[in-house]
């Protein structure tokens, strides 16, 4: 019995690993084009969106940089096994980013905006437990 024991926990940390993995590439796709988005395209896109007056442009450029250094956090380090804690506080900013977004968005009333911040929030909140504690990349 113990045997099998062993294949589960190998078979279980393996999907883990698998289920983090797709999370982290999907979450650096979006992040990296609403990075790209607030400093490239902000004058373009502002105009639909309210919640874009409630901080200067300086501001939103230097969280779509920020965004977009996180976007290169949570996937570099791990795909190198190269000080993949920086994965762990990449995921961990941009949590807490999004908390802020909700923040933001609460106040224009903005409903869609609001839940998919909380879904990206609460995804690198998983993605920073789960690269810290469930999966860690040695």
């Amino acid at each position: 019995m113990l045997l099998g024991d062993i294949r589960l926990k190998v078979w279980g940390d393996a999907m883990m690993n698998i289920l983090l993995w797709v999370l982290q590439i999907l979450a650096a796709l979006l992040y990296a084009s609403s990075g790209v988005m607030k400093v490239f395209l902000f004058d373009k896109v502002s105009k639909d969106v309210p919640s874009f007056g409630a901080l200067p442009r300086p501001v939103w450029s230097a969280l779509g940089v920020l965004e977009l250094v996180c976007t290169v956090g949570i996937i570099v380090p791990d795909a190198l096994h190269w000080m993949p804690v920086l994965t762990v506080a990449s995921a961990a900013v941009l949590a807490v980013e999004s908390l802020a977004f909700i923040f933001v968005h609460m106040r224009y009333r903005e409903a869609a905006p609001i839940v998919m911040s909380a879904v990206l929030g609460l995804v690198m909140a998983f993605v920073a437990y789960g690269r810290l504690v469930l999966a860690p990349i040695l």
